[in-house]
């Protein structure tokens, strides 16, 4: 079954609100075995919208809609479906007890807005929202199933996940599978050089597809076909031959990033953590700190943004800043030690850099990064060359630190 998504609403277009629902949406299909062909995202407007609908439904099976659907006088989308399955509003029952239901939850009386809200196209079928007075509608007409949906993210999904999926379910013969599988420290063109014998042989049922960001890439396997079985057996065999290859910079598969790889070594083994950064700035810790439960192994952080601070709270030298730099291999080891001793902590990463644009020299040129772990058995340190926008290098240096953190928890845990 091939699907597509139109996301109605002027802030899409102007940028003031970001179209997450589609993203959503379409992880949920693929679930299913229904491909999103396309994604649209329209203004408030009859004729766009209806324009959008005709195109849609004569290309697709299924065509998810949102937004619009609010009772204000700028939510068109109820009239032009109207006009689109040339139809006319009709008053509901069960949409009015539901908004009835909101309301009374609130302590409200029901305005002759909200009253509207009980309007529907007459012959679809009403997909009662739980959440919010605004109904989904369900509408099954000339080869396509067309579904409008409220923009209210919370809303949209509920109805999705409830509702909407049950009944899609078996709909689709196609079977939709992905494997994804992170990278850390290696470009994007170079990892496509070195798979790339590997990946001129994948089955015709195989695809692949690169997912680049600062510091990582994302290899995506998907299998498309009827026979489950022999999908998954293909993607194992698959995955089973790219793993030697890019062994050294492999980290994790599908949802596993490296937070939350490094907090379930550190859980499982009873560590502790701490972080002193200097050009990242907290970024670390905040990655660190985004996986729920991370206040079991992590302590703190100590941003040391100037050399004062790396002297007087993390106990680096001054001989060492003097005689180094801030941003060195001494320096960083010392970081990563201050961090360790002062917050009582196993383990302690540290990262020292020059982030940009400015403060490069020829010696130390923008993007140059120190960083250091600190382990119950030893500190070690790396040097690492980025390029020369400020974002991307703190964001690149924020993965490298975590991952060489990473693969130091595991030598650890080899020895003990």
């Amino acid at each position: 079954m091939k699907a597509e998504i139109i996301t109605i609403g002027d802030e899409l277009l102007i940028g003031q609100v970001v179209d997450t629902n589609s993203a959503w949406i379409a992880e949920q299909l693929n679930a299913y075995g229904i491909q999103v062909q396309q994604i649209t995202s329209i203004p408030d407007d009859r004729e766009r919208i209806i324009a959008a609908l005709s195109e849609a439904t004569g290309r697709a099976e299924l065509v998810l809609l949102t937004g619009g659907l609010g009772p204000t006088k700028d939510d068109i989308t109820k009239q032009a479906l109207c006009d689109f399955f040339d139809t006319q509003l009709v008053f509901n029952q069960e949409a009015y007890d539901n908004v009835e239901r909101i309301f009374a939850s609130r302590g409200l009386p029901v305005t002759e807005l909200n009253r509207m809200q009980a309007y529907i196209p007459e012959g679809c079928k009403v997909l009662n929202n739980m959440n919010g007075t605004a109904p989904g509608m369900w509408f099954d007409q000339n080869g396509c199933i067309t579904v409008s949906l409220p923009g209210v993210p919370f809303e949209m999904k509920s109805l999705v996940a409830e509702i909407c999926l049950p009944l899609l379910a078996g709909m689709s013969e196609f079977t939709i599978m992905h494997r994804t599988i992170w990278t850390e420290g290696v470009g994007e063109s170079f990892l496509a050089a070195k798979i790339a014998e590997w990946e001129s042989n994948l089955p015709s049922c195989l695809s692949l597809a690169y997912l680049p960001q600062p510091g990582i890439v994302r290899l995506r396997l998907t299998a498309r076909g009827k026979d489950k079985d022999s999908l998954k057996s293909a993607l194992s065999q698959a995955e089973a031959e790219l793993m030697p290859l890019i062994a050294d910079s492999f980290f994790g598969f599908d949802e596993e990033t490296l937070p939350m790889i490094i907090g379930k070594l550190l859980t499982d083994n009873g560590l502790t953590l701490s972080t002193a950064e200097s050009c990242t700035g907290g970024s670390i810790a905040q990655m660190i700190t985004s996986i729920p439960g991370s206040s079991e192994y992590f302590k703190g952080s100590v941003i040391a943004y100037s050399n004062e601070i790396k002297e007087k709270l993390l106990g680096v030298s001054l001989v060492t800043l003097v005689n180094y730099g801030a941003v060195s291999e001494e320096t960083v080891l010392e970081m990563a030690i201050g961090g360790k001793t002062k917050l009582g902590t196993d383990f302690s990463v540290a990262v020292s850099g020059i982030a940009g644009p400015a403060g490069g020299t020829p010696e130390k040129p923008v993007g140059t990064t120190w960083i250091a772990v600190a382990t119950p058995q030893r500190t070690v340190a790396k040097k690492l060359l980025f390029g020369e926008h400020r974002g991307r290098n703190i964001q690149r240096a924020t993965i490298a630190a975590l991952n060489f953190l990473r693969k130091e928890l595991l030598l650890y845990l080899e020895k003990h």
